[in-house]
């Protein structure tokens, strides 16, 4: 039943977050976190989103501009580092708040809450009548990679904040999916090399079948999405941003995610 269930969100999330360049961790690690514990979801996670980032990287690596990919990725590698380096040793860090529903207990843990604001903060800078574009400067891109990179290597949460930041820099829908993808494998890459080495006891031969089912399976979803890719404009991928933004961030806040 894991493999079916995990299979499947991987799928429908690859192909339903393809153009926003965020929501397979987000949504996969809750599901992974069903049948093992916290950490280790999110390092299972973290190998099935560096996979699908590689053969995303075959795809639309080309449109990739090297200087977002600097400008972003060296700040996002590093903060990674930290970010990965503080869940080994923080573990499960515990519930901020939690209430009943529908005669289910929500939890909320600081570290949701956190990404949870972040994220309808970007929300609702987007949908203000204020200036939309952050530009190409170094500063913008530098609060950007650190934000990304340290929550990417804490949660796995990396590319909502990646994408609030680049749908913003006036790339092209090409440029800002290839940028967001190069640069979300190299944080990926990073954590993991982290996570592997303080959680090395707790994987096993036993995870290589689900990894290579739900990797399998958002290869297909990243697939069809590239397919569709030509189908939609720049003002269909900034929309699907600011949605996707304050669908999960309003599921984190509430315990949904």
């Amino acid at each position: 039943m894991e493999q079916v269930v995990v299979c499947f969100a991987a799928f429908a999330t690859a192909l339903m977050t393809f153009f926003t360049g965020f929501g397979l961790g987000t949504i996969l690690s809750p599901v992974l976190m069903l049948f093992f514990p916290p950490p280790l979801a999110i390092a299972l996670t973290g190998v099935v989103h560096f996979l699908n980032n590689l053969y995303k990287l075959i795809l639309t690596g080309r449109h990739a501009r090297k200087e977002i990919v600097t400008g972003f990725g060296i700040p996002a590698v590093i903060a990674a580092l930290v970010g990965a380096w503080l869940l080994i040793r923080m573990g499960d860090a515990g519930t901020l708040y939690s209430y009943n529903w529908d005669g289910r207990v929500r939890e909320v843990s600081l570290l949701s809450f956190l990404l949870g604001i972040l994220m309808l903060t970007f929300t609702v800078i987007d949908l203000a009548p204020l200036p939309k574009r952050f530009g190409e400067s170094p500063q913008h891109l530098l609060i950007g990679g650190l934000l990304s990179g340290f929550f990417g290597g804490l949660s796995g949460h990396q590319g909502a904040l990646r994408s609030a930041f680049l749908v913003r820099t006036g790339l092209s829908k090409e440029q800002f999916i290839g940028s967001a993808v190069l640069v979300s494998a190299c944080v990926d890459l990073t954590r993991l090399s982290i996570y592997y080495s303080g959680m090395k006891q707790s994987l096993s031969q036993e995870h290589i079948p689900l990894l290579v089912g739900a990797s399998l399976s958002a290869f297909a979803g990243a697939t069809i999405g590239n397919k569709l890719l030509q189908k939609v404009t720049l003002k269909f991928v900034q929309a699907s941003v600011t949605l996707l933004l304050g669908v999960i961030g309003l599921a984190l806040l509430t315990g949904i995610l």
